[in-house]
Formats: structure tokens, C-alpha cells, sequence
């Protein structure tokens, strides 16, 4: 016997779990400002100041790694992508500290996503 549908039962349901799900797209990862606007710069760098450069406006938070120099350290990773006509661009920011100064940036890597 199939289980009847209860229109009042969804519509609390998507009630119920909308406000999280809204929370979590809204909650910007520590340093996304500072990650892409130095994304800006990297990536012009890369292309030689390239008018098609674009940087996408998402910043996604990465697993921390340690910190060479200090093992007992954690550095926080952020991620953006950005794009210039066909090519895409994955740069990695990785930053330091606590507190006002936990935005120091310390590291940044640039890859072309291409398969040769």
C-alpha cells in the first residue's frame, strides 16, 4: 500500500531545514575578503595583466596544514578560482593567526587546470 502524501508534513519539513541551509551558504570562510582580493593580484600577475582575467566570487575553506617551521602551528587555507578566456585557474591562499592578525597571509599557490 503506498504511503499517502502529506502536503502540510513537506512544507514544515523544508521550514524546518531552510534556515540552516540559508546560515550555511551565508557564512563566508575566515579571510575570503583578504583571499579574493589577492586572487585579483595573483592572477593578474600570472597573465600578465590580461583584460579577460576573472576572478569567481566564491571562497571555499580548505583543510588547515601545518606549518613548516613550526609543526605545532596551523595555517588556514583558502581557495579561489578564477578564469581568463579558456583557462581556468585554481589559487590556494594560506594564512596565519588569531585574532586581529588572523588574516596574515604567508603563502599562495597558482595552477592552470589543463590536461596536456
Amino acid at each position: 500500500m503506498p504511503i499517502p502524501f502529506r502536503p502540510a508534513l513537506a512544507i514544515a519539513c523544508l521550514l524546518l531545514t531552510a534556515p540552516a541551509a540559508a546560515a550555511e551558504r551565508a557564512a563566508a570562510p575566515a579571510c575570503a575578503a583578504e583571499a579574493l582580493a589577492q586572487a585579483e593580484k595573483l592572477l593578474a600577475f600570472h597573465v600578465d595583466g590580461d583584460d579577460r582575467a576573472a576572478i569567481e566570487p566564491e571562497a571555499k575553506t580548505l583543510p588547515p596544514l601545518a606549518n613548516p617551521a613550526a609543526p605545532g602551528q596551523r595555517l588556514s587555507v583558502v581557495e579561489v578560482w578564477g578564469n581568463v578566456y579558456r583557462g581556468r585557474y585554481r589559487m590556494r591562499f594560506l594564512y596565519a593567526g588569531e585574532g586581529a592578525t588572523a588574516c596574515t597571509l604567508l603563502g599562495q599557490e597558482i595552477l592552470e587546470y589543463a590536461q596536456l
